[in-house]
């Protein structure tokens, strides 16, 4: 092959993922990296060029090349069929031999030991991968094919075949809310946020005051926000935020050293930052921080960064410091101008720990606003470059990393192209080696065998475009094992970022605002937890206005328009707020509970409960009750969901959360677009003769334990306000409505009942 033909390859090869992406036929193709695990548990990873069309993956070892005819078609290494069984889990960010992978799983729901782990060069590759997956699995399966339920079925979902089936339109109505909804938001709530100031092409604002707010934490502290426009796209900024290394000194004038102190998964980790003193007032000692980061993209390609103070064994305070305390903290990253720029929100509310109270109204308003500017330096940064956001020097190719040893600081280190040798060097011991071509593959095994190491001599060399960035943690922390009952990263996981998760402080780290355990009273299910109208009881429960939620309206299919609820079919009846040493299913059913007593009594009343579950060294189990007396025959789309099966029910439980009182961190975590559930999280149902149970577990995700922990303070701080609903596609199944609704004040970890005292 000639020189320009090989270029010609290479460029068709780096944009097929974009370009395959736009077609009207599902196809989507590039190169991504299989992520496997050695014998010594060590990550490698092996270049490889996938292709996914026809509800089928195929892997190959290069780029096959266009043919008009099927017939000539190059054979793939290995192929998997996906199916409904098939689920994608967003794993975030993760170091492998020093090079940064944006990682995805997929996984057999009825075996989570048959997956497959992949890396992409950024995150919004790996975003389109797994959206296009997600398509391909939720898609409903031809009239003419035999269908066996996830529940039966062991390999079917990554049974190798050469068979190549016809793929017929997708759905789209039964993916999340996000992909087709023109509205940001599903609930109609007033601004949080009043302007006070506009300084250096940046507009200020500040948290308006919650009357409801219980205690001073928000008036001593106040959160305020910078928003500027930024000529980039979103994904730059990300990188460029995300950075601890020299490329963040081209911009943020406060910082002068970060470093990573632990990462805790793909996107959580924990960072120390130390300020500089001169952009502080005069005589005013430096400060330093240790936070906890977390980041996502949400389905639009805004990105959020989080953050929020914590203790940490492994980096105590320093001398010549002083640290300060964020109460609250981060960036919102959105896109627009089809992607041309970025709207940059930047938020603060500090704690800088002044030695004299009357200091803190005149100084720290002044020094949480020059920290604040940081938004137009970032401008500046990108407009200097003139736009060109692909040949920013993010350290020119250099991996800074923090090796985490006692005499290791920041280093620098090139970043070198794999040579040929270092490629098809023995990586591992080589298991299950199977001679002959690829047309002697086995049609019977599972998606596992993709990391079969029987090509494990043999890989593709990274082009030069694939400069690495920065790595964002420590040498040691790059092999720490990832669950792999991970979930995948859609709207749907954010619900359930309001909840805490006291397993995290197994980690070696504190959040600054604990709750204590206290003793309970016995439970009684379905009334563990009070009922408050008054909404002044802390950890009670009480139903909210319906009117605050929007629905798809009767012509959703042809205006896109929601519309708001006007009434819910159900009453809430109890609420459950238990903690035990294992997870609490099927509550409705023990006896003696709300459920089983009207069971006794007999009649037509049914039961809808939500047991949202938070795993953890104590788990701990929300459940809300709602009742009906309608017959369920008379509502047909709920009669179908109840009686239905598990992949039906995945594709249409949907959730509308909304904060209603808190601080921005969670209420920006959470959010207010309604979300499919089932595509983000694992939902075990229980079906009873009067009761359908739904158990969500957040542990099933990543995503979801992330946010979990990082609110952990704040949830007896926080109104929590949910409406549940069964989503309608079709224009019989509209217009929607809701299920039920509820408002949870200020819950208490400390209040709930402990079922191991029952």
């Amino acid at each position: 092959m000639g020189g320009a033909e090989a270029a010609a390859v290479v460029e068709a090869a780096s944009t097929a993922a974009e370009a395959a992406e736009d077609g009207e036929d599902g196809r989507m193709e590039g190169w991504l990296y299989l992520i496997r695990s050695n014998r010594l548990g060590l990550q490698t990873s092996r270049k490889r060029y996938f292709v996914l069309e026809d509800s089928a993956l195929r892997c190959f070892k290069a780029a096959p090349a266009p043919s008009s005819s099927s017939s000539k078609r190059e054979d793939p290494v290995r192929s998997a069929v996906i199916d409904s069984c098939i689920r994608v889990t967003d794993n975030g960010r993760e170091s492998v031999h020093r090079s940064i992978f944006y990682i995805f799983t997929l996984y057999n729901a009825s075996n989570h030991y048959d997956q497959l782990k992949l890396g992409a060069r950024s995150s919004e590759e790996a975003a389109r991968w797994i959206r296009c997956l997600m398509e391909s699995a939720l898609k409903s399966p031809r009239k003419d094919e035999h269908v066996v339920a996830c529940s039966h079925r062991r390999w079917q979902a990554f049974r190798l075949s050469r068979r190549s089936n016809r793929m017929h339109s997708i759905d789209w109505t039964i993916l999340s809310s996000s992909h087709n909804d023109p509205m940001a938001s599903d609930v109609i709530a007033p601004s949080a946020w009043t302007i006070f100031g506009c300084t250096n092409g940046l507009r200020l604002f500040t948290e308006a005051k919650d009357g409801g707010s219980r205690g001073k934490y928000w008036d001593d502290h106040p959160a305020i926000m910078a928003v500027g426009v930024v000529d980039a796209n979103s994904e730059d900024i990300f990188q460029t935020l995300m950075s601890l290394g020299q490329s963040r000194s081209e911009w943020d004038f406060c910082l002068r050293e970060g470093r990573v102190v632990e990462h805790l998964d793909g996107h959580s980790d924990i960072i120390h930052k130390k300020l500089r003193g001169d952009w502080l007032p005069w005589g005013m000692r430096k400060r330093d921080l240790l936070l906890r980061r977390y980041w996502r993209r949400e389905d639009d390609g805004t990105y959020v960064i989080l953050y929020h103070s914590v203790f940490h064994n492994r980096c105590s305070p320093e001398k010549g410091y002083i640290r300060a305390c964020l109460k609250s903290g981060g960036y919102v990253i959105s896109p627009v101008s089809q992607g041309r720029q970025s709207v940059v929100k930047h938020m603060l509310a500090i704690d800088w720990k002044f030695w004299k109270s009357y200091l803190l109204t005149s100084s720290a308003k002044y020094i949480t606003i020059r920290m604040l500017g940081r938004v137009a330096a970032l401008r500046e940064l990108f407009r200097a470059k003139n736009g060109n956001c692909a040949c920013m020097e993010f350290s020119s190719g250099e991996l800074t990393r923090d090796t985490g040893l006692p005499q290791g600081g920041n280093e620098r280190r090139k970043i070198e192209m794999q040579s040929a040798n270092e490629c098809g060097r023995l990586e591992g011991p080589v298991e299950g080696l199977q001679g002959g071509s690829n047309r002697q593959l086995s049609s019977t095994g599972s998606l596992v065998q993709l990391n079969d190491a029987t090509d494990e001599f043999f890989d593709v060399p990274d082009e030069s475009e694939y400069d690495q960035r920065e790595a964002m943690w420590s040498s040691d922390e790059s092999t720490h094992a990832v669950d792999q009952r991970h979930a995948k990263l859609s709207s749907a996981a954010v619900f359930v970022r309001k909840l805490h998760d006291l397993a995290v402080q197994k980690r070696g780290y504190v959040d600054l605002q604990g709750a204590a355990d206290a003793d309970n009273a016995p439970c009684y299910y379905g009334h563990t937890l009070p009922k408050d109208s008054s909404c002044t009881i802390p950890s009670s429960w009480s139903m909210t206005d319906p009117t605050t939620f929007l629905i798809r309206g009767e012509s959703y299919l042809i205006d896109r328009q929601k519309i708001k609820a006007e009434n819910t079919l159900m009453q809430m009846v109890g609420a459950d707020w238990i903690k035990s040493d294992k997870r609490e299913d099927d509550l409705a059913g023990r006896p003696g509970g709300l459920v089983q007593k009207y069971a006794a009594q007999g009649g037509s009343k049914f039961f809808f409960i939500v047991n949202i579950q938070v795993p953890g060294s104590t788990t701990y189990s929300l459940a809300l009750y709602y009742m009906m007396d309608t017959p369920l025959e008379k509502v047909p789309l709920l009669e179908r969901f109840v009686n239905g099966d598990d992949t039906f029910r995945n594709s249409r439980f949907k959730l509308i959360p909304y904060i209603s009182k808190g601080s921005w961190i969670v209420k920006q975590s959470v959010g207010k677009k309604a979300c499919l559930v089932g595509q983000a999280l694992e939902i075990n149902y229980f079906r009873g003769s009067n009761y359908l149970e739904l158990g969500v577990d957040i542990g099933s995700s990543t995503v979801a334990r992330g946010v979990v922990s990082l609110v952990l303070g704040y949830l007896n701080n926080l109104v929590i306000e949910m409406a549940f609903l069964v989503q309608g596609n079709t224009q019989e199944e509209l217009p929607e409505f809701l299920l039920g609704t509820c408002r949870l004040n200020y819950l208490d970890a400390s209040k709930a009942v402990s079922l191991d005292e029952c």
